[in-house]
């Protein structure tokens, strides 16, 4: 037998011709023949199943006679256990007691750099490996060696102390009771931060009853979230609550929330993937999530490439990457950027974006000629925050990547701009859609061991070329801007003379002012946020409500399930129930105007009511001008107006609750030719809100500083439709680009250029009291590429 179970103290059958070696004295060149190492067990892993009769077990002892002279680093070393040695092991040994191992090998340990553990670790396996163990309290044992069984295996070999667990199939689910249900993943959203202190993330699951079941976790801690990192992932929930919604079953996190996870390929080993201390996993488990993978595969649920290589990135497109992280650098408050690669060539041209070499984290260690196979990704928004506890080294996957061609929204590349046109930059946009998301996948994951062999041809003196510093981090030529340069330039008539802030500030408004000074800060720091509606009428501004909140409005819409009796003509079409939003009765109705169907012009308004927000953006992908729609009283109106009343490809439209008179009436729209989006607004009743950019600047110079707004002038200043920009990212990419040029990131005073501004000094009055404020106004800035005409900007507030 190969573990023993000793009773009378040290040395009691242990071989006396065996010598012990001290643990920080071990080194791949060790000779380990009729050698021990003796320590503690401080860490035991669960043992793995990797086929019949083969296991794999990882353990960690400490040596004690060390620990008061030496750091864990030297001290304590992993065990890696294979075979039937590994099974005996996990029946025979618990946490605390005292090991002795003979008969091993020592190899360099993967994982040293992560769990700061010997640089080595020891592999048994064969008849050769004897263990012998010292239980922590020897008291309890018989007087001869014999098998002993861990308060692990307790659960699973004394019947009497085995909690039965049963398994519901998702099609057997009833509301209001908790179940444990094991299931497929077929979509997932990595977790976000909620509004309260719990992180939140929502899945969609199946099973052989092909019941599709909506799941939403809640969890104080984000390491106590499902780890799954990819559709197919099998997964076991244990005591989760069903929930009713909207007629259909939803699970939600009850107390006592436990969940484990498994790759869902076969072949693949069954490994569970859990932050839970104990849990219980048996032989019967591992039928189970055999049999899920075996069904999945047949009905197609897995992926055959569920991530894409760099070598077969094209422009344009959305797709994960697996990939290992080289490097990182802050941006700003809401980008971060990542320096990654995974082996392989795009064959695309990468954009170089330059990032202050004290900024950067990381060990830029690629050699010249291998520049090309590093990826620049920029991680915006509500991503940065996981990004930034991301560790060089670490092997990730990120989840809707989109490959954007064309300069980066990186101050440096200002410069460099139009030579980059055409290479390709990598963004992950801010929000959740789409399962849009990052996460580092563990060292052990059998999604990296491709990419761990292709990663490993590279030489060690390929990857300890410094020289690729050079590439990362000197800017390219003409970078930036001259400190004597002028960023803007003014576009009026005015013949006035050049003051400073500090005479600006002692003349009285009204009046238009020149001046010459350096932007020293500006909010909103998130640039989304400066995008604003106005109305011209009453004269009021809004914030662009987000996804989240338009999402819940199309919800809330979807109980009015009453007919439209305006005389339109309808089609009514039944939809599958899949998010756990949905009922089973769902129905999406489109509407359309018989005068324009007389017309020939059918499809060029479509009313559309009872769809999610998801599904009204593909519709609106394929169709000119679609409206969604309520029927209170049977009679068809707009939806309430704090969500767009109109979509027209990937761009929104809203209206002013108070100022519109909505109305819908078969004669819509005499006499209009072209449906655009004021057409569209007239025929409804709706008055049409515009889209502006509102944002604060404070301006300084040698006299004093003083704050003014950006608004009326902005489209022109930024050379950016604010309408395009609340829709297209590139658009967006610009205006960061423009600020990060005037102010650049963690740049002094003396760095940051020089502007030539018109300012508009005028009074508001609040709660009595009159204040000067300040505009910006007839200034555009330069060397910004004109890519979109602004609209019409809206007016003096």
């Amino acid at each position: 037998m190969p573990v023993l179970v000793v009773k009378d103290g040290p040395g009691t059958q242990v071989p006396a011709q065996l010598q012990r070696i001290s643990i920080p004295l071990l080194s791949p060149t060790s000779d380990c023949t009729g050698k021990t190492v003796k320590g503690r067990v401080v860490h035991k892993g669960p043992l793995v199943s990797m086929g019949e009769d083969n296991y794999v077990l990882k353990t960690v002892i400490q040596e004690e006679d060390s620990q008061q002279n030496m750091s864990p680093e030297h001290s304590s070393i992993n065990i890696i256990l294979f075979g039937a040695l590994a099974k005996d092991y996990s029946e025979s040994v618990s946490q605390g007691d005292m090991l002795l191992v003979t008969g091993f090998t020592v190899g360099n340990s993967p994982t040293a750099q992560k769990d700061k553990l010997h640089a080595c670790n020891l592999q048994l396996a064969g008849d050769d490996a004897w263990m012998y163990v010292w239980p922590s309290t020897v008291s309890s044992r018989a007087s001869v060696p014999r098998k002993r069984t861990s308060p692990a295996s307790t659960e699973v070999t004394k019947a009497a102390k085995v909690v039965k667990y049963t398994y519901v199939p998702l099609s057997d689910l009833k509301p209001g009771v908790v179940v444990n249900v094991y299931a497929v993943v077929t979509f997932f959203k990595q977790p976000f931060r909620t509004k309260g202190t719990d992180y939140c993330s929502t899945l969609k699951i199946t099973d052989q009853s092909n019941k599709k079941v909506g799941c939403t976790i809640f969890c104080d801690k984000l390491e106590e979230h499902p780890k799954i990192f990819k559709m197919g992932d099998i997964i076991r929930l244990h005591r989760v609550k069903t929930q009713l919604f909207n007629g259909a079953i939803s699970l939600l996190t009850s107390h006592g929330f436990s969940v484990v996870t498994f790759d869902g390929m076969v072949g693949s080993p069954v490994v569970p993937r859990t932050s839970s201390g104990s849990f219980k996993f048996g032989e019967e488990d591992c039928q189970v999530v055999e049999a899920l993978r075996t069904w999945a595969a047949n009905q197609s649920l897995v992926p055959a490439e569920p991530c894409v290589p760099l070598s077969a990135v094209q422009p344009k497109t959305y797709f994960d990457l697996t990939c290992q992280l080289l490097a990182k650098a802050p941006v700003d408050s809401s980008c971060t950027l990542l320096k990654v690669w995974d082996g392989s060539k795009c064959p695309h041209p990468l954009l170089d974006v330059f990032v202050e070499p004290n900024t950067l984290e990381g060990s830029p260690t690629l050699s010249k000629d291998m520049a090309n196979l590093t990826a620049n990704v920029l991680v915006y928004d509500n991503h940065v925050e996981v990004a930034r506890q991301f560790k060089p080294g670490s092997y990730l996957r990120i989840y809707n990547l989109h490959a954007v061609p064309g300069a980066s929204r990186l101050p440096s590349n200002d410069s460099g701009q139009s030579d980059q046109t055409g290479h390709l930059g990598f963004h992950l946009h801010g929000g959740t859609s789409y399962g849009r998301g990052l996460r580092v996948l563990p060292e052990d994951s059998p999604d990296i061991l491709d990419l761990k062999r292709i990663l490993e041809t590279f030489s060690e003196s390929d990857i300890n070329d410094s020289s690729m510093f050079e590439v990362w981090s000197t800017p390219p030529e003409s970078f930036g801007t001259a400190p004597d340069e002028i960023a803007t330039e003014r576009t009026c008539d005015h013949t006035v003379e050049q003051v400073s802030l500090a005479e600006v500030k002692s003349r009285g408004p009204p009046q238009m002012f020149h001046i010459q000074a350096q932007l020293k800060s500006y909010q909103p720091q998130r640039l989304y946020q400066s995008l604003k509606l106005f109305c011209h009428k009453c004269k009021t501004i809004r914030d662009v409500p987000d996804d989240v909140t338009v999402g819940g409005l199309f919800s809330e819409a979807q109980k009015d399930v009453g007919p439209c009796n305006n005389g339109y003509w309808t089609l009514v079409l039944p939809l599958p129930r899949e998010p756990p939003s949905e009922s089973p009765s769902r129905t999406l109705t489109l509407l359309m105007s018989s005068q324009l169907m007389g017309k020939g012009k059918a499809k060029e308004l479509i009313f559309l009511k009872g769809a999610t927000l998801e599904e009204t953006c593909r519709i609106a992908s394929a169709y000119s001008n679609i409206v969604p729609v309520t029927s209170p009283q049977g009679t068809m109106t707009p939806m309430d107006l704090s969500a767009p009343f109109l979509f027209r490809g990937t761009k929104r439209y809203y209206g002013c609750k108070q100022c519109s008179q909505l109305k819908v009436g078969e004669s819509l729209g005499e006499g209009v030719e072209v449906w655009d989006e004021k057409s569209v607004a007239d025929a409804l009743g709706v008055q049409l809100l515009q889209y502006g950019l509102l944002m604060k600047l404070e301006l300084q110079d040698g006299t004093g500083s003083l704050e003014a707004l950006l608004w009326r002038d902005a489209e022109s200043f930024f050379h950016v439709s604010a309408e395009d920009a609340a829709a297209d990212q590139e658009a967006q990419d610009r205006v960061q680009e423009t600020m990060d040029r005037l102010c650049p990131p963690g740049s002094s005073t003396a760095e940051r250029p020089w502007m030539d501004l018109c300012l508009s000094a005028y009074t508001v009055e609040e709660n009595g009291q009159r204040r000067a404020c300040y505009q910006i106004c007839h200034t555009d800035t330069r060397g910004t590429n004109t890519h979109t005409h602004p609209h019409a900007t809206p007016s003096d507030t």
